[in-house]
């Protein structure tokens, strides 16, 4: 397999000759938005009518992909193979979510197999503390869960979480503590019934500083409550390596096991979501959730990227970074369910494909992965999108909504029930930000030529919701091969990390800029 440089392959240098521009206002026709759509699984429908590219266009990504052999290490890292180059590991995330390549083995450990039980177990053990056979320490049943963990251990389950809490049965409320700032522990444990309160500790390496830490704060809490009886064993499992300080001990009730295959921000599909989703939800959800998944992958092996969505969403995403000189990218999601999604994919892509070396870790000459932001609408109208619509950077949209919403109830007012207006206001600045509108007042002009794509369904579900999530994985996953970077490591997050270290321990060794801020604020 060859992983080459984009500037190096013949398909970009013909892409870069393309003279052929496309303009939005005349060729955004009904007949477009029908033809420019492709399948992305799990009931979704990724449309690409109104993004800058045409036929053209089209078939020079598609020539790009089969150079850069982007299906072909796709089936790779399906396969096990080492992909992730800078740790020398594989990228099992997939695996998480069902069988699509060959079987996986490690030291003769058959890694789906084990990703299997883990699943059984946590299967298991939920069932047991929802019908009260396993109950908190001073007897009462257990109704509340609360997931501790950092960024990929936080970012995603609680994404995932707010998105599904109001179409299905909560079985226990969910809450999440990340910063290691006080003021979110203590605004989540001042609401808690320890008693009832089941603690999900999550950190691959169990050593994660501000994991530990809320942890210890946790404890403490749980101490100064002064419950007659309680035991905070009783009341903690952990989510963590086999390898780990943490696993098998007799201070967690229970530990469930992921490995280094999985990187923090693709294990929502691990035991890192399995274990807090299903307690939540039920194990049944979290299945649903993992077929939707499956689903997408399934869908990411089609060579065709006029029917592969996610491969047409990083070619199209290629295009415009390196050809058209995008920057940003906006995620708006018009379902109140996935406000936090936009933050999830943020770390996703931008920790993923935020490099500046190929993944021989030589310098690059070409722009990589793009600033991700993003609110759900109809709020972001009220916010950002005059600088979209008008501002002087084109920045490219990704819209996702649905045909139905999760909560029955609606009401009826002036002709249309909310929903529907929810879907106008998502339609509507499609066509706004294509077409735009002229006006003799150039403060009233809107520009137009503003791209963007929509992903749909017709109700944001747990399968609708797995495909979405692997869809967007498997995105970058291909846009880091195109860019000939490795996508599954973050290296990027630790020197914050070790000047931390630095400025706790204090001493004269210290950095002379560390020790001048770090007295500014009283450390």
């Amino acid at each position: 397999m060859k992983y080459e440089n984009l500037d190096t392959l013949k398909a970009f240098k013909e892409l870069r000759a393309v003279e052929t521009s496309v303009d939005l206002k005349e060729e955004l026709t009904r007949e477009r938005i029908l033809r420019y759509s492709a399948p992305a699984g799990g009931g979704l429908t990724y449309n690409y009518a109104a993004k800058a590219v045409n036929d053209e266009i089209v078939g020079i990504l598609q020539k790009l992909s089969d150079e850069q052999q982007l299906v072909a290490k796709y089936k790779e890292v399906l396969n096990g193979e080492f992909i992730n180059t800078g740790e020398n590991r594989k990228v099992l995330h997939h695996l998480t979510r069902g069988q699509l390549g060959s079987d996986v083995t490690f030291e003769d450990k058959n890694l789906r197999d084990f990703y299997v039980e883990q699943q059984n177990r946590i299967r298991e053990f939920s069932s047991k503390v929802h019908k009260g056979e396993i109950k908190g320490s001073t007897g009462k049943q257990l109704d509340t869960v609360v997931q501790i963990g950092i960024g990929g251990s936080d970012l995603g389950p609680r994404a995932m979480y707010l998105a599904l809490e109001n179409i299905y049965d909560v079985e226990m409320e969910g809450h999440f503590i990340s910063n290691v700032d006080p003021d979110d522990a203590n605004a989540v444990l001042g609401r808690l019934n320890f008693e009832t309160t089941l603690f999900v500790l999550v950190s691959k390496s169990g050593t994660t500083q501000e994991t530990l830490a809320n942890r210890n704060f946790v404890l403490e809490k749980t101490r100064q409550a002064h419950i007659h009886g309680f035991n905070p064993s009783k009341h903690m499992v952990a989510v963590t390596s086999e390898t780990s300080p943490l696993a098998g001990s007799d201070e967690y009730l229970d530990s469930f096991y992921m490995d280094d295959f999985i990187g923090g921000r693709y294990s929502s599909t691990s035991a890192v979501g399995g274990v807090v989703l299903s307690l939540a939800f039920g194990s049944e959800v979290f299945d649903q959730f993992l077929a939707g998944a499956n689903d997408a992958d399934r869908a990411a092996l089609e060579l065709d990227l006029r029917k592969n969505a996610a491969l047409m969403d990083a070619m199209i995403g290629v295009y415009e970074r390196n050809i058209l000189g995008y920057g940003q990218t906006a995620v708006l999601p018009y379902s109140q369910a996935l406000s936090r999604f936009p933050a999830h994919l943020q770390q996703m892509d931008m920790e993923s494909n935020g490099k500046s070396v190929n993944r021989r870790g030589e310098p690059l000459n070409y722009q990589t992965g793009p600033v991700i932001f993003g609110e759900p609408g109809t709020n972001g109208q009220h916010s950002f999108y005059q600088l979209l619509h008008q501002g002087t950077d084109i920045v490219p949209l990704q819209f996702i909504g649905f045909k139905d919403s999760q909560i029955p109830f609606d009401l009826d007012y002036e002709g249309s029930t909310s929903q529907q207006k929810l879907k106008a206001n998502l339609v509507a600045q499609i066509v706004a930000f294509a077409k735009g509108k002229e006006d003799k007042n150039s403060n009233k002009n809107f520009a137009g030529q503003r791209p963007s794509s929509l992903i749909y369904g017709l109700q944001l579900t747990a399968r609708s919701l797995g495909a979405l999530l692997a869809h967007f994985e498997n995105k970058v996953l291909f846009q880091g091969f195109v860019w000939n970077v490795n996508s599954f490591d973050q290296e990027g997050v630790q020197l914050g990390k070790v000047l931390a270290k630095q400025v706790l321990a204090g001493g004269d060794a210290m950095d002379e800029a560390l020790k001048a801020f770090s007295d500014l604020l009283e450390i």
